[in-house]
């Protein structure tokens, strides 16, 4: 009779100590990547790049985007 008293106290006694050991860690927010509409389709934009409307030698647009990079950053690799 006294052993089920004693792991019923145990019982209750560990579950406080297990609820308070699960914390959550904070998530990290991705940042959300552009994504370019090209002649070739549409790709995202690799970092440290940008885009800008496409044009024809004209100046007419084209409806589609253009990937643009500094000297130095690989677009696609």
């Amino acid at each position: 009779m006294r052993a089920p008293l004693v792991l019923a106290v145990a019982a209750l006694l560990a579950v406080p100590a297990a609820a308070v050991a699960k914390t959550k860690k904070p998530v990290r927010q991705q940042p959300q990547q552009q994504i370019a509409c090209t002649v070739i389709g549409c790709v995202p934009v690799p970092p440290g790049c940008g885009q800008r409307p496409g044009r024809t030698w004209s100046g007419t647009p084209t409806g589609g985007d253009v990937i643009v990079c500094p000297p130095g950053v690989a677009p696609f690799r």
